[in-house]
């Protein structure tokens, strides 16, 4: 009699290796809806879109308001520590989780996608603040994702949610401005405009000018750095972030009272050369307080 036992699970893998066991089955198989992509490459390629069209929104923009070349030295208006933040968070994001697309990100991605296609820049950042926020909010994404996240949040600080918040205090946040520099130079203001010290005329600081806008810059710069390096957070990290907050305000107070001194001061200052010197001030410093407050995480590294 021929007597023949049924295979087991673990003897058929075994006899047919292109065969997965079950529990390997499950783990290899596919996502939400049977779709094979990883957590991370989802949201990494919304999180590219996104970016990507809200700078070319502001570099288009630049084009156009000031010239190619201008707006080429002058790096299509979009500061070299947001270019730098967008492409950290990035490759934070892009790390490998193991984790398959839900439904529910497929909806967020859906929405988010939509507000990316449309030629808005605005909309764009909203898209990356709203993922951002799913991210850090209601997933239970791991800590590179979730450093991505937070990272491309505070991206979105100076490239939108702080021009939003002109469009509401524009005149107090100016007239903040124009108080400082009223007060150094010793002269009159009124509203947003301070008159020359030689009397010749009143200058008129504008939202581009404003120290508010550079602020969130230095924000940007100190979560960008904190969480690239793995920073554990600290009650000091409020000191380095006001110190570098407190040095853009400084510089920004101090260049705007320079060209208040006359219109020679100010043609001289309010200048490529001028802008070019200011810009690289603020990225010196805010980069310099923010890794003074990471030193041991920075040092430690091999």
């Amino acid at each position: 009699m021929d007597s023949r036992t049924a295979n087991s699970p673990d003897q058929t893998w075994r006899m047919h290796p292109q065969f997965c066991p079950p529990t390997q089955a499950r783990e290899a198989g596919t996502g939400a809806l049977g779709i094979q992509i990883g957590r991370h490459e989802f949201f990494a390629g919304l999180f590219f879109l996104g970016c990507v069209n809200g700078i070319a929104a502001r570099a288009i923009a630049a084009v156009q308001d000031i010239g190619l070349l201008d707006a080429a030295v002058g790096m299509f208006d979009v500061s070299a520590i947001v270019l730098a933040a967008c492409a950290s968070g990035l490759w934070w994001t892009m790390r490998p989780t193991g984790q398959s697309v839900t439904p529910a990100d497929l909806v967020v991605g859906a929405i988010a996608f939509a507000l990316i296609a449309l030629p808005i820049g605005a909309l764009s950042w909203i898209a990356v603040s709203g993922i951002a926020l799913y991210i850090l909010l209601f997933t239970g994404a791991d800590l590179p994702m979730r450093r991505g996240a937070l990272i491309l949040l505070a991206t979105t600080v100076p490239m939108f949610w702080s021009r939003l918040l002109f469009q509401f205090f524009a005149n107090f946040i100016l007239e903040i401005d124009a108080s400082l520099v009223g007060w150094l130079l010793g002269v009159d203001r009124t509203g947003n405009m301070v008159r020359f010290v030689n009397d010749g005329g009143y200058l008129v600081i504008l939202p581009p000018c404003s120290s508010l806008s550079n602020m969130s810059l230095a924000f940007l710069c100190w979560i960008a750095v904190s969480e690239s390096v793995g920073h554990r957070r600290s009650s000091s990290d409020l000191m380095w972030c006001l110190l570098a907050c407190g040095s853009v305000l400084a510089i920004n107070v101090g260049r705007l009272s320079a060209m208040g001194i006359s219109l020679r001061y100010y043609e001289a200052i309010h200048s490529r050369i001028g802008d070019a010197v200011t810009d690289a001030l603020i990225l010196v410093l805010t980069l310099g307080w923010s890794l003074l407050g990471v030193r041991r995480e920075v040092f430690s590294h091999p």
